[in-house]
């Protein structure tokens, strides 16, 4: 045997055990490239079917577009959906439906079907000085009197007001906020020159002696202190005077009976609208600011109208700079139409997806936006991939045998890449989502990545063999006529020579130098040969007569071997005419290449990634959650104005917090009065057991008496007291046995908390604390507001769907790396993704941008744009063998580092009219996916690159310093290529 030859035993016994470990990989590889093979052979055999197909299917689904809806819940896009928050909810409703209040409703509590509402404010002044209340209480009016008609023409039309919309009270009179009744009676005493009533903030008494929240109608409050002092905004104690208001909230609740009072009741909303904007032109020194209960979702869906022109800005630019990347200087090797033609691959692509989505009954929200950019980076990354693949092909072959070639070279790569892509959308879109808008952008994402990879192995595929017969004929790249030869075109003018220029096989194989010299990274693929050692020896590393032929010819692939295929050379594939060569292709070859592995260089590299590391941890530490739905909306909107107005003048106290007790509870016990009072401590508060027992109080009666007695004189007493009826809602009496007094089945008490500037934190505190105190209470309660379904657990509902995209792409990573992929490129790739998506999280906080579902998406979406990009470079890096590492940089970078560039390009041009749209989504959504372009770009074309020539993988491996392996080589090559075996044995 071999192994016990004499001097041979111990490299026999060293380079054995890796074949083995490594069989798997090469019969994988082997079975993949050669299906891989055939297919492009196929494709390359019926192109006019392959470019044909994607465009008559994408037409036929593009007429589905009838069917296209919106969607208008905007609640289960942007909350939780499974969530505790959302439970109570409904309990409440249940318990206290809003239908059911027939005395005061709180309109940051309570939220109907549909209402209207308002915040006024004044440029100078009060809103409390006689000329601006008159005014309020004028608008008041007329939108009480303000009608609408439906039918909007014909004989069965009716008019419909508010008082036939709204809510009644007992009365059956229209419920309206207290501060109307408390200004009405303002405005009446001056009229009578009567003693103006005192208005206490934030709790105030009316006239019929009942005491009102305030805090959540009038703002920019300043009240009078001790000894008459001013008091600041916001500063008031419980039941100060009110000196000055800057603001007056006004919501006005309509009742949803059926689907015919849904739809005057939307009629109603949108001419309540129209009014304001007419009596804010009439009055300039009021400031109104409306709502809706359909302004959210109008405003949501309002980002996609803004955007449709920027988007075809975008792809007017990504085209014309696709253009640019494709075109050479020589004519004939010139493909502008290919970065057209993937733009359009692209482009029926996401027609195709629409089409199912649409036939499907799947609903559009404005997160969509971000898909056609998660198609973009793909498509062109694979596009710019073959392209480049091809251009190293041989030209004296058949198109069919080119690609051919470029499938093989490719498609492995390409396929990886998109089963990353379809990963991590795949597991954001599952059931272990609770974010509603992940979700379904996830699983749409992932059909128009699947889609745009079929598409690119068909109709893209067909274009690339088109122009491959252009080529062969020496026709124009861009115009298709046939190019002059040489001695034809020295008779014309200059620019019809510059417009013309090409190269000529046999003009090439003429100016060439023979066959073997030179030094050159042009290498081409032989499809004959199926698996050989393409190492390089001792004696020929630093001869640069071979250099041209120490390289594994083609692109390396995604999941590489660690044998690599050597191709045999045409001569005129070499480059005698440097200035023929693609512009990035030339400035990457002769100059980048070679100042970026500068030894002088490296130490710079790696303190800019030190620095990006310590920005991005920054940027890490101070991630906020944006829980807000109006940071998703389009700007100067009717809900950004009217978040900001509330925000500026209402932020004093949180919105009234309902605290629900849903169990009969022992009211009459001093224990249970004394835990009730001291859960509301600190709160201001509107309590019917509060008020009850200063009731018994005031009337020397105990607080503390049997059951009977205090529920006989809460429901005769108490609750027909005119100030205390308005209580009468807020309980629910359950019927014991005949005869016997009701218990007190559940109940109702109202909190607000006093707020800083960090509202939306506070309420999330304040909802933890008063969780946790109801699982230790003896008094079964619950706590509710419906900005609570925003806030509860969102912060593990949005960041869940990215952890888990980041785990099963490190997962995959690690299970392909024993079978597919060789190990050091899984290791090197999950470090990849890490650094940039930690780069991105820091930096687009330092950015400005919250953790909301945007970001996320967009998050979720650059874990497959950075593998992407650095993965081939990667892959083409650790697939070489018996070189330095420094050279095999720089060939990664020819090969692979090109395309990226090419792809970050027309990519991050492509964002830039999207910058300019006037929305926050749209704000978010290019920050973000500029920081992925900016982090991927460094780490392929800055970090990578330098780390990788003095960090593993080694390139001695493999590395054979006899010639035994010599001789090894020219064997496989003449059982596999017999047509060659004089030039490759003259090679070696």
């Amino acid at each position: 045997m071999l192994g016990s030859a004499p001097g041979l035993s111990g490299r026999w016994e060293r380079l054995e055990p890796r074949p083995r470990a490594r069989m798997l990989r090469q019969v994988l590889h082997a079975g993949l490239r050669t299906s891989f093979h055939a297919l492009g052979r196929f494709v390359a055999g019926h192109p006019v079917f392959f470019a044909s197909a994607p465009v008559l299917l994408s037409i036929l689904l593009g007429a589905s577009f009838s069917r296209y809806r919106v969607e208008e819940d905007v609640e289960s896009l942007l909350a939780p959906k499974h969530s505790l928050a959302k439970i109570e909810g409904n309990l409440v409703d249940s318990l206290f439906p809003v239908n059911r209040s027939k005395h005061a409703l709180y309109s940051d509590l309570q939220t109907p079907g549909r209402y209207g509402r308002v915040i006024v404010t004044t440029r100078k002044g009060s809103v409390l000085d006689p000329v601006h209340l008159d005014t309020i209480l004028k608008l008041h009016r007329r939108i009480y009197q303000m009608q609408v008609t439906d039918p909007a023409t014909g004989l069965n039309s009716f008019n419909y007001s508010f008082s036939y919309l709204c809510l009644p009270d007992d009365k059956n009179v229209c419920i309206i906020d207290d501060i109307i009744r408390a200004m009405e009676e303002i405005q009446s005493a001056r009229t009578s020159n009567r003693s103006i009533p005192i208005l206490r903030y934030p709790i105030t008494q009316l006239a019929d002696g009942r005491q009102a929240y305030i805090g959540h109608q009038l703002g920019g409050v300043q009240g009078w202190g001790p000894s008459g002092m001013v008091r600041g905004p916001g500063t008031g104690a419980r039941g100060e005077g009110v000196r000055s208001a800057r603001a007056l909230q006004l919501t006005y609740y309509l009742q949803v009976r059926g689907g015919l009072m849904d739809r005057v009741a939307s009629q109603w909303e949108n001419a309540f609208c129209t009014e304001l904007q007419h009596f804010a032109a009439l009055h300039p020194k009021l400031g109104l600011y409306p709502s809706t209960s359909s302004s959210l979702r109008t405003d949501f869906q309002f980002s996609s109208v803004l955007a449709h022109r920027p988007l075809l800005a975008s792809l007017g630019v990504c085209g014309v700079l696709a253009i640019l990347c494709c075109s050479m200087r020589d004519c004939v090797r010139s493909k502008p139409w290919l970065g057209l033609l993937a733009l359009l691959s692209i482009t029926l692509s996401g027609l195709t997806a629409a089409g199912i989505l649409n036939l499907t009954g799947t609903t559009y929200n404005s997160t969509y936006l971000g898909i056609p950019f998660v198609m973009l980076g793909h498509g062109l990354f694979g596009s710019f991939e073959m392209l480049s693949s091809w251009r190293r092909t041989r030209e004296d072959q058949h198109v069919k045998e080119r690609v051919a070639s470029v499938f093989e070279d490719v498609m492995l790569r390409f396929s990886g890449s998109t089963m990353l892509h379809l990963m991590t959308l795949g597991l954001a879109a599952s059931p272990l989502t609770n974010m509603e808008a992940v979700r379904l952008f996830c699983r749409t994402a992932a059909l128009a990545v699947t889609i745009s990879y079929v598409y690119m192995l068909s109709f893209y595929s067909s274009c690339l063999v088109f122009t491959g017969y252009l080529e062969t004929g020496y026709r124009h790249g861009c115009f298709c006529r046939r190019v002059p030869k040489p001695d034809r075109l020295d008779s014309k003018p200059a620019w019809y020579r510059c417009l013309m220029h090409t190269r000529y096989q046999d003009e090439a194989q003429m100016t060439n130098p023979p066959h073997g010299v030179g030094h050159s990274h042009a290498h081409t693929p032989n499809p004959n040969l199926t698996h050989t050692h393409a190492h390089t020896h001792p004696h020929t590393v630093n001869n640069p007569a071979v250099h041209g032929h120490s390289h594994v010819a083609n692109s390396t692939h995604t999941h590489p071997h660690p044998h690599p295929h050597p191709h045999t050379h045409s001569p005129a594939n070499m480059d005698p005419h440097p200035q023929d060569s693609h512009l990035l292709l030339g400035c990457v070859r002769r100059c980048y290449g070679d100042w970026i592995t500068n030894t002088y260089v490296k130490p710079f590299v790696v303190l800019l990634y030190l620095v990006y590391i310590s920005f991005g941890l920054m940027g890490f530490l101070q991630v906020a959650q944006g829980s807000d739905p109006s940071a998703l909306v389009a700007m100067d909107t009717a809900t950004v104005l009217y978040t900001r107005a509330q925000q500026r003048y209402f932020s004093s106290y949180s919105p009234v917090i309902g605290f629900y007790i849903y169990e009969s509870a022992p009211y009459w016990n001093s224990s249970v009065q004394r835990d009730l009072q001291e859960y509301a401590k600190g709160f201001q508060r509107i309590s019917w057991l509060e008020a009850y027992l200063n009731y018994l109080s005031d009337r020397n009666q105990s607080t503390s008496q049997p059951r009977e007695n205090f529920t006989h004189t809460l429901r005769h007493s108490f609750l027909r007291e005119p100030q205390f009826a308005h209580f009468a809602d807020d309980i629910i009496f359950a019927e014991r046995g005949q005869g016997e007094e009701p218990d007190v089945a559940a109940s109702r008490i109202f909190l607000v908390a006093k707020t800083t500037e960090n509202k939306r934190e506070e309420m999330s505190v304040l909802l933890d604390t008063l969780r946790r105190l109801s699982l230790t209470s003896r008094v079964r309660f619950l706590i509710f507001n419906p900005s609570f379904v925003y806030l509860d657990r969102y912060a593990a509902a949005v960041s869940s769907p990215l952890r888990h995209s980041l785990l099963a792409v490190l997962f995959l990573l690690g299970l392909s790396s024993l079978a597919v992929v060789e190990p050091l490129v899984s290791v090197w790739l999950g470090l990849t993704l890490l650094s940039v998506q930690f780069g991105v999280l820091g930096f687009m906080t330092l950015w400005g941008v919250e953790l909301d579902c945007m970001s996320v998406l967009c998050l979720i979406s650059a874990l497959g744009h950075s593998a992407d990009c650095s993965g081939p470079l990667l892959c083409g890096f650790a697939s070489g063998r018996g070189d330095s590492r420094t050279r095999w940089v720089r060939v990664a970078l020819e090969r692979h580092g090109v395309p990226s560039l090419q792809t970050l390009i027309c990519y991050s041009a492509a964002l830039v009219p999207v910058g300019s749209v006037r929305s926050n989504l749209t704000r978010t959504l290019f920050r973000c996916l500029t920081l992925t372009a900016g982090c991927s770009a460094l780490h392929t074309l800055a970090f990578l690159p330098t780390l990788l020539t003095f960090l593993p993988p080694s390139k001695s491996r493999g590395h054979r310093p006899d010639g035994e392996g010599q001789r090894q080589e020219v064997e496989c090559v003449e059982m596999n290529d017999s047509t060659r075996v004089v030039d490759q044995i003259t090679t070696v």
